[in-house]
């Protein structure tokens, strides 16, 4: 048998870098470590951090106990070689219900209601690490987390369930199964609902981030120049800002364009806010990087989006993967400070983040099929990348 102790995982720069020179298959990779399969029945966890490998090995030490976890069969500085589970997730699972069984909501608060009991602070598993093995029996993995993150109520596994329609479904359930569940859920959400409109955000100045208040519990989605970017409810976040020029800028944007598909829909503005629609999806940017091509369709998208950009009276005619966010109704781009107010004909930024990506040569190629007249107008002068390198060859 190959030693599997022989395949490294690091931090890259902005994702994992494997190293495997054994035959053992790739199954699974996210932020902590990737996984391989062993045989039919066991699989080993390696991780970049063997900080992250100890606080795994230790909740699921804590929970042995409980029939869902994963049987662990070795442990080692930086691995877990634990059970695998040649199953559907529940996400896929429950995929082409119109409702949500019973059966499975009875073994969803019976698993809670164990990790509870057993002091994990994180009462949560998103679908995708609940597998449903045999007879509809489910398992859970992936706990470097459960003694750090506190999640008191299933935040994540109602998002997912929201996701594919199953939420309401699910909680008409929990109310009439456990009301003491469901109320404690409900007052949970109540009480942390966040009054965005007496955050403090301080400009940090020339070339620094905005500074916040760190003792704010809800979730901070991004922080940058302008503003920080906080999820109010499971629909909604609010931009929050340092500057009251800067929120004044972009709320002339955002209102004056609700009827463009890619602008993210407003409900309501102050001072130094905009509450608006909660965008569900991967950024362009970590898109990109699990494809091994660009698609034609991702470019006419981002030329309907300049195009329409430019159309609509916008200056600064640009779109940054990172500011792009993929949802199930398409591309939607963030972050409008300057686009009334900087003159910029080209998207330089968006030209350097495709070369970062090596898909710069093959958006023009399709920009030039698709539109010839763009293409001439943005290649008619060299395209600056870098500092380094001022012309596109």
């Amino acid at each position: 048998m190959e030693d599997f102790k022989t395949i490294t995982v690091t931090k890259g720069e902005k994702s994992l870098e494997i190293h495997n020179p054994t035959s053992y298959s790739l199954i699974g990779m996210g932020a902590q470590g990737a996984v391989f399969q062993l045989s039919e029945d066991k699989c080993v966890k390696i991780y970049s951090d063997p900080v992250q490998a100890k606080m795994e090995e230790e909740a699921l030490a804590a929970g042995k106990h409980l029939p869902f976890m994963p049987l662990v069969y070795e442990t080692g500085p930086n691995y877990i070689v634990m059970e695998y589970f040649n199953a559907p997730t529940l996400k896929e699972y429950l995929r082409n219900c119109t409702y949500i069984p019973d059966s499975i909501v009875k073994k969803l608060l019976y698993i809670l209601k164990e990790l509870k009991q057993a002091k994990f602070t994180m009462i949560d598993a998103p679908l995708r690490h609940i597998f449903v093995v045999g007879n509809e029996e489910l398992k859970v993995i992936d706990h470097v987390n459960s003694f750090k993150r506190i999640h008191p109520v299933p935040l994540k596994l109602l998002r997912d369930l929201k996701i594919i329609l199953l939420k309401d479904s699910f909680l008409d359930q929990v109310k009439k199964l456990e009301p003491d569940t469901f109320n404690e859920w409900e007052d949970y959400f109540n009480q942390n609902s966040l009054d965005f409109r007496n955050i403090p955000v301080h400009s940090g100045g020339s070339g620094n981030g905005v500074k916040v208040d760190s003792a704010i519990t809800q979730t901070l989605i991004g922080k940058g120049h302008q503003g920080a970017v906080y999820r109010v409810s499971e629909e909604t976040c609010v931009k929050l800002y340092g500057k009251t020029e800067h929120a004044n800028q972009e709320k002339m944007v955002l209102l004056s364009s609700q009827d463009l598909p890619f602008i993210p829909k407003v409900f309501e503005t102050g001072p130094n806010y905009i509450l608006m629609e909660y965008l569900l999806g991967p950024d362009l940017n970590t898109f990109l990087k699990k494809q091994s091509v660009l698609s034609e369709d991702i470019t006419k998208r981002l030329l309907y989006i300049l195009k329409t950009m430019e159309k609509s009276g916008f200056k600064q005619i640009d779109a940054p993967l990172r500011h792009i966010i993929v949802t199930k109704n398409g591309f939607k781009l963030v972050d409008h400070v300057y686009s009334f107010s900087r003159e910029q004909k080209r998207p330089l930024e968006l030209f350097k983040d495709l070369r970062e990506r090596n898909f710069l040569d093959t958006f023009l190629e399709q920009v030039k099929a698709l539109d010839p007249g763009t293409y001439a107008e943005w290649t008619k002068t060299p395209i600056p990348l870098d500092e380094n390198e001022n012309t596109l060859v």
